[in-house]
């Protein structure tokens, strides 16, 4: 999984039960545990999440003729 930094234990340390979020702002991050002491970690991902591909509109397609 990720390596993020633990305050409590002021150390970067592997994320354990790490999962992926996302933000309001829209951004990804990885939310986890630290191994030793169990507090939560959070590391903040680069780049923007992709929003989910639209259904295409029955509309928009051309009829075959």
């Amino acid at each position: 999984m990720a390596e993020g930094y633990c305050v409590k234990c002021k150390a970067k340390k592997e994320i354990t039960d790490g999962v992926e979020e996302v933000m309001k702002n829209g951004r990804k991050a990885i939310k986890g545990r630290c191994p030793t002491c169990a507090t939560v970690m959070f590391k903040i991902l680069g780049g923007k999440a992709t929003p989910p591909a639209a259904p295409a509109s029955p509309g928009s397609a051309t009829p075959a003729a």
